[in-house]
């Protein structure tokens, strides 16, 4: 490479740097601005976990304190005085405590916690068919046959997680009514679907032989 080779590289390299200072100066607070805002974005983010943990944290203590005490009376007015944050925590909270009461024997009041969990729409609906789904029967003898069915009826659909469990409530409400082939029928279909866990069958498949039907085996109904 010859001086003047050399000599036109230095200035190129020069002029570059010059070039490169000049962005950095005119543009620099931006890149500033950027990793300020990556910083503070993954900061905020790590606060709201740890919040997030503290708050679960706390809610859990509060519900071992609760039920730590030992009368049922109790634990149900110490869980009846806790307060959670989240959806989530809240639902739980509401189960703990509806099961608190109801052990303690005040079922009417177990069934008005589970009935204000099911009007919450901040609720996923998850725990409010299921808190539908034990409203319903914890407050069985305040109800007509009607309303339990129609309570019933909106949980026995396709998609919702409790379906056959509904189903199995509709066919005892048929033999209340003293429809015992509807009831024998709604026994037959849980006997012959594939999700009914073997508990479910089985009761299933007592009441069918106690109600003179004869139970079709779920290989045989499908041919």
């Amino acid at each position: 490479m010859s001086d003047t080779d050399s000599f036109i590289e230095e200035v190129t390299d020069e002029v570059r740097r010059d070039r490169l200072y000049g962005y950095l100066k005119r543009y620099g607070w931006i890149v500033a601005l950027v990793i300020v805002g990556i910083v503070g974005a993954a900061g905020y983010t790590e606060y709201r976990r740890a919040q997030a943990e503290g708050k679960a944290q706390a809610l859990g203590d509060a519900m071992l304190a609760a039920l730590s005490q030992d009368e049922r009376d109790a634990r149900a007015e110490a869980l009846a005085g806790v307060s959670a944050e989240s959806a989530e925590g809240a639902a739980v909270l509401a189960f703990m405590t509806a099961g608190a009461q109801a052990d303690a024997g005040d079922t009417e009041a177990a069934a008005q916690t589970l009935s204000a969990l099911t009007l919450n729409a901040d609720i996923p609906l998850i725990y409010r068919q299921v808190a539908t789904f034990k409203t319903l029967m914890l407050d069985a003898p305040n109800q007509d046959a009607a309303t339990r069915r129609a309570g019933f009826e909106t949980l026995a659909v396709p998609g919702v997680p409790l379906r056959l469990l509904a189903e199995e409530q509709l066919a005892l409400l048929d033999i209340e009514a003293g429809d015992s082939d509807g009831a024998i029928a709604r026994f037959q279909m849980i006997l012959d679907d594939a999700e009914a866990t073997p508990g479910l069958q089985r009761r299933a498949l007592q009441a069918m032989v106690a109600l003179g039907g004869s139970p079709e085996a779920p290989e045989t109904a499908n041919e």
